[in-house]
């Protein structure tokens, strides 16, 4: 099995990095961005994200939700406004997932999508 290489932020749709961005924006915690091409048919992305509370995995998702559309991108469908466990938006080329701590450490995408190239965002991230 070859090494998984971490993908740059310039190699990245800037729709992707975006979401990223804001999740941080919120305070999102251990934000991942997961290239999906090449192992997956559904989607090429993941945004991955966590909340400290089920307010602030709302906000997250919702910050998310408002720019990117302001920005002319507007999810296919979204799922897990309501209880704000598990936030799910999905972009079509890329899905966003905003997670509550527990249901992120039970839910374990990054396991299982383990053999793709992952990018941990800081705060320090530059502007696409």
């Amino acid at each position: 099995m070859e090494p998984v290489t971490s993908p740059s932020l310039d190699e990245l749709p800037d729709p992707v990095v975006r979401a990223g961005q804001l999740a941080l924006e919120r305070k999102a915690q251990d934000v991942v961005l997961l290239d999906l091409r090449g192992i997956s048919s559904a989607t090429d992305h993941f945004v991955i994200a966590s909340g400290t509370s089920d307010i602030q995995v709302k906000a997250i998702a919702d910050h998310i939700l408002e720019d990117l559309r302001k920005e002319g991108q507007k999810p296919a469908h979204v799922e897990g406004l309501e209880t704000a466990r598990w936030v799910l938006m999905d972009y079509i080329d890329f899905v966003v997932h905003v997670f509550h701590p527990q249901a992120r450490d039970f839910y374990q995408l990054e396991a299982l999508w383990g053999d793709a190239p992952r990018l941990e965002m800081t705060e320090e991230a530059p502007a696409p």
